[in-house]
C-alpha cells in the first residue's frame, strides 16, 4: 500500500531534489510506501498508483524537525531560579542557593524509571505536535551512575514508542559533580571513564556521549579522556563548547572527530578553523543564550570558515525551559542572523547528520517517511515567532504522530 501526499510547496533540505539548498519543489508530491519515501518530485509528474491520496491544499511541506540537542528527560520545575535569573542573578549565585544541575539531580532520586519515562513521554508527545519527528535525548541530571542509569532507562523505554518521535540517546557523562564529590573530581573522571562508559555501551543504552566543557565545568584534559573511552567502546561523542568561556575545547572537539560541538557562544578563530576542517556540527542553542541574556555565537566567523551549523531547542529545565524547536529558529533567525535556509537546513539535514541518522532530516527516494505539512505558505512564515504549533500533520516513517483536529 502506498500513500500520495500532495502539497503547493515541498521542501526536500535535500539539494538534488528540487531547486537550491532546500530542493523546492511547487506543487509537489511525496509518495510513501512501508514507512519509506518510495518517490518525491512535482505532483504532474506523479505516477497514479498510489492506493491513496491526501491533498494537503495550500500547506507547506517540510522534512520532519530534528532537535539534536535536548535535555528533555527531566522532572520537576526550576521556575524559581529562571525568575531568579530574570532578576539578574548569574549561575554562580544560583549554584550556591542549591540551584542548577544539582536541583534537577535532587529532583531524579525521588523519581522512578517509571516517573521519568512518563514525564518524558508526554513531553515528547508534545514535541511531536510541534514538527519534531527526531530528538536526541541526553541523561547528565543523575550526576550518579545509579541515577544516570535512571534517566538512560526511561529514554530506551520512550525510545521503543512509534507514536513518539525517533529517539536518539546520549550519556551526559560528564555535566556537573555530585554534592558529595566536589573535592574529587579526579576520582569520578575516572569512575566515569573507566567504568560507567563501558556498562553504558555494552547495554545499548546510548549512542554518544557528552561532556560540558567550560571554565567553571569539566576541562578539556577531562574530556579528553572521556572521549577516548567512549571512541574505545564504540561511541561517538559530542561536546558543550565554549558557553562561558573559550577553554579549547572546540580544538578538542576536532581532535577527537566529535560529532558536534554545541553552544559556541564564545569561540576563537582557531576553534572555528578547527571544527570546519574537520567536518564537526556546530550546534546552535540560542533559547539558552536568549535566556542568560549572552551576546550570540560570532555567525560572521562560522560562516567565513565553512562551519556546518545546527540548530537545537537544548530543552531543559535550567537555561531552556521550552519545548519548541520552532521557537528556537525564530530566535536563531531573529538573535543570530541566521537565513530562513540557514535554519531550516540546522534543524532539519544538518541536524540529522549530526545524529548520524543520514536518512532523516530530508525527502529523497528511499528516506524515512518523517514529514510535517504546516498551516503556512512558505518557509520564511515558519520563521515567525508564532507561539502556537501551526503543525497540520507530523508523520514519522509513515505513522501520524500529530494531526491537527
Amino acid at each position: 500500500m502506498s500513500t500520495l501526499y500532495r502539497a503547493a510547496r515541498v521542501l526536500t533540505c535535500d539539494p538534488l531534489t528540487g531547486k537550491g539548498p532546500l530542493g523546492i519543489i511547487d506543487d509537489g508530491a511525496v509518495v510513501v510506501r512501508e514507512g519509506r519515501v518510495a518517490w518525491v518530485g512535482p505532483y504532474a509528474n506523479a505516477k497514479a498508483d498510489a492506493a491513496e491520496t491526501r491533498d494537503l491544499g495550500s500547506a507547506l511541506l517540510t522534512p520532519g524537525l530534528v532537535d539534536a540537542h535536548t535535555h528533555a528527560a527531566w522532572v520537576g520545575s526550576r521556575h524559581e531560579e529562571y525568575m531568579m535569573k530574570m532578576r539578574g542573578a548569574d549561575y554562580r549565585e544560583i549554584a550556591a542557593k542549591g540551584g542548577g544541575i544539582v536541583s534537577s539531580h535532587r529532583a531524579l532520586i525521588s523519581s522512578s524509571v517509571a516517573d521519568i519515562h512518563a514525564t518524558l513521554r508526554a513531553r515528547l508527545a508534545r514535541m511531536a505536535s510541534m514538527g519534531v519527528t527526531t530528538c536526541e535525548v541526553k541523561s547528565g541530571y543523575g550526576l550518579t551512575f545509579e541515577l544516570e542509569e535512571r534517566q538512560l532507562l526511561a529514554i530506551a523505554e520512550a525510545a521503543k514508542d512509534p507514536s513518539l518521535p525517533f529517539v536518539v540517546a546520549t550519556f551526559l557523562a560528564l555535566h556537573a559533580l555530585p554534592p558529595d564529590m566536589k573535592e574529587r573530581k579526579d576520582e569520578y573522571v575516572t569512575s566515569v571513564c573507566e567504568h560507567a562508559v563501558a556498562s553504558v555501551a555494552a547495554r545499548k543504552l546510548a549512542r554518544f556521549v557528552d561532556a560540558y566543557v567550560d571554565q567553571n565545568a569539566f576541562s578539556v584534559p577531562d574530556a579528553r579522556r572521556l572521549a577516548a573511552a567512549a571512541h574505545a567502546s564504540g561511541l561517538g561523542v559530542r561536546l558543550h563548547v565554549g558557553q562561558f568561556a573559550d577553554i579549547g575545547g572546540a580544538e578538542l572537539g576536532a581532535e577527537v572527530s566529535a560529532a558536534s560541538c554545541d553552544h559556541l557562544e564564545i569561540l576563537g578563530e582557531a576553534g572555528a578553523r578547527a571544527l570546519a576542517d574537520k567536518g564537526v556540527y556546530c550546534t546552535l542553542l540560542p533559547t539558552a543564550s536568549f535566556t542568560l541574556k549572552q551576546a550570540p555565537p560570532d555567525l560572521g566567523l562560522l560562516r567565513r570558515v565553512g562551519a556546518r551549523l545546527v540548530v537545537a531547542s537544548d530543552s531543559n529545565p535550567g537555561t531552556a525551559p521550552s519545548e519548541s524547536l520552532v521557537l528556537a529558529l525564530s530566535l536563531a533567525v531573529r538573535l543570530y542572523g541566521l537565513t530562513t535556509e540557514e535554519a531550516l537546513i540546522g534543524a532539519t539535514r544538518n541536524a540529522a547528520l549530526s545524529l548520524a541518522e543520514p536518512e532523516r532530516g530530508a525527502l529523497f527516494t528511499g528516506a524515512h517517511a518523517d514529514f510535517v505539512a504546516w498551516d503556512l505558505p512558505h518557509e520564511d512564515a515558519l520563521m515567525q515567532p508564532w507561539g502556537v504549533s501551526r503543525a497540520r500533520l507530523v508523520v514519522r516513517e509513515g505513522r501520524t504522530l500529530h494531526a491537527a483536529p
